[in-house]
């Protein structure tokens, strides 16, 4: 169906487990099912579409820790980052609430702004529309 996106080996059942324990939050489910068949896609620029589970915990933890972003954005504690767009925006659900949509995080303004109505939808939008900023 995306003849130019790049799919990875699966992961494990475990790693999603452990992952869930250091975020201390459940991933969505579909997130969660996507992963178990693809750890992670990459998308036509070899842009992170669907970064690997490895990433997506580092990459939270790093948002929700780094005192310098503190000061300079909002709090990211209710936002679950899983992509971007290779040029600093980032895509992630919003955990809080719990919801299936997808909104981009601007990082040269800060805004969150919704994208697409769930993980399918983000998929077919970013993986057909063309080009990096297929959101703008």
């Amino acid at each position: 169906m995306f003849p130019d996106a790049g799919f990875r080996e699966p992961t494990d059942e475990s790693v999603l487990v452990e992952a869930e324990r250091k975020l201390g939050e459940e991933l969505p489910v579909g997130l969660k099912q996507l992963l178990l068949e693809s750890n992670g896609i990459v998308g036509q620029t070899s842009v992170d579409t669907v970064w690997t589970i490895e990433q997506i915990v580092e990459q939270n933890l790093y948002f929700r820790s780094d005192s310098s972003f503190a000061q300079l954005y909002m709090p990211f504690d209710a936002l679950l980052f899983f992509g971007d767009n290779g040029g600093g925006d980032q895509f992630a659900f919003v955990q809080t609430p719990r919801r299936p949509d997808i909104f981009v995080w601007e990082h040269e303004t800060d805004s969150r702004r919704w994208v697409a109505r769930d993980l399918r939808d983000y998929l077919g939008r970013s993986l057909t529309d063309g080009g990096d900023d297929w959101y703008q």
